[in-house]
């Protein structure tokens, strides 16, 4: 007889779904803003609005006001740019890892970028020299006067008010201001940050301030490689079992890169219903995770719960043509027993519309109607509109 080797550990659909309600706050909610967004491996910041709402959908009794005191008043969690170009809300030790693993490119790539436009536009200056030297000026003058709007930085920081002129593809020549770029740039090598929206909390304009001096905790830094290796072991940790281009696809890594990380980490093979996976090491010899019981959620477009992986099938069957717009990004979802069966928009007068798009019985149906009604209150007078929209979210806005 042939040695076929050891029989590889086998995780179902059904266990997956049961680890994913219980490791991502769920069925056994969290108790702090840091702890939802350590679970999530960060929450994903592109629209204000998902923050708020995932950890509403993660942390009982939170409210709109204590969120804000976390994220605002004591910088629980920063903005950074990291694996694919993506912002998360992170805490400042998952911040460190992130930087180290994608920003630092991220921000390598994007200050090349603006020295060549800086270039193209203004050709007979050292770039380089005078941008790091205007970068220095809007540092100093954020931690000297705390917070700033954009406007009030152009006025005071000499340089930021300087005009570039650029062309996007097909489109019409753009003219901006120095200031839009270089503070984005300042703000993805963390060293300004955004502060209190003005309005309201799903609002995305902000003033500025020096992220050091507000929240007195710089970065620490870490070789590339050890990074990389913290970062796969925190995905594993709250996504595992995950294949191999899930864990390519959401760290924007290339193939060798992937691989120098799993192997850092030591990751064990899995099988799955759909082909192989990989789990941190202990993960193979633990227990699998008992059925919590019935149980609904309300999330977000871009919940890290949708996000987290590029093959969904487990989760989502064949609704993404319904429930993600074009550009691969989730728009609000519906879940039972942790599998997305609709999704749900805000009405013109304030209430929520739920529609499912998969029968999961009408216990399932009134429960998520009861969520409905919560999410509704908790909301408030708000205009909700996500910044990236499903075809079904616009159907139901209607509704």
């Amino acid at each position: 007889m042939p040695n076929r080797g050891p029989i590889m550990p086998r995780i179902s659909d059904v266990e997956r779904r049961n680890r994913l309600g219980r490791r991502h706050g769920l069925t056994s909610p969290l108790g702090t803003v840091p702890e939802v967004a350590d679970a999530l491996v960060g929450l994903h910041g592109s629209d204000p609005a998902t923050v708020f709402l995932s950890l509403r959908a993660r942390i009982d009794g939170i409210t709109i006001e204590d969120i804000e005191s976390a994220l605002y008043d004591r910088a629980d969690l920063w903005r950074i740019w990291a694996m694919r170009r993506t912002m998360f809300m992170v805490p400042p030790d998952l911040g460190s890892v992130m930087y180290a693993a994608a920003t630092r490119d991220v921000v390598a790539n994007e200050r090349r970028k603006l020295l060549k436009m800086f270039q193209a536009n203004h050709g007979t200056v050292d770039a380089e020299a005078w941008l790091e030297q205007v970068a220095r000026a809007a540092v100093a003058y954020l931690e000297e006067v705390g917070t700033a709007t954009t406007a009030e930085m152009k006025e005071n920081v000499d340089g930021l008010d300087t005009k570039l002129t650029v062309r996007q593809g097909n489109r019409p020549e753009v003219t901006m201001s120095l200031a839009s770029r270089l503070l984005m740039l300042l703000a993805m090598d963390c060293q300004v940050a955004k502060g209190r929206p003005a309005g309201t909390w799903r609002s995305s304009q902000y003033e500025w301030r020096s992220l050091g001096a507000w929240a007195g905790e710089p970065l620490t830094d870490l070789p590339t490689a050890d990074a990389e290796g913290r970062l796969v072991s925190r995905w594993l940790a709250a996504y595992g079992p995950g294949t191999f281009e899930d864990i390519k696809w959401w760290t924007g890594w290339t193939v060798a890169k992937t691989k120098r990380a799993l192997g850092w980490v030591g990751a064990q093979e899995v099988a799955l219903e759909g082909g192989v996976g990989f789990v941190l090491p202990t993960d193979t010899t633990q227990s699998p995770d008992p059925d919590p019981g019935p149980w609904v959620a309300l999330l977000p477009g871009l919940d890290p719960s949708v996000m987290g992986w590029k093959a969904r099938d487990w989760i989502l069957g064949d609704l993404a043509g319904r429930l993600f717009d074009r550009n691969g990004n989730a728009g609000p979802t519906a879940w039972v027993n942790g599998e997305i069966v609709g999704g749900w928009a805000q009405r013109s007068d304030g209430s929520i519309a739920v529609g499912a798009l998969r029968g999961r019985g009408t216990g399932a149906r009134t429960a998520l109607n009861l969520e409905a009604e919560r999410l509704s209150q908790w909301i408030g007078p708000v205009s909700l509109r996500f910044r990236f929209p499903s075809p079904y979210e616009k159907e139901l806005r209607d509704s």
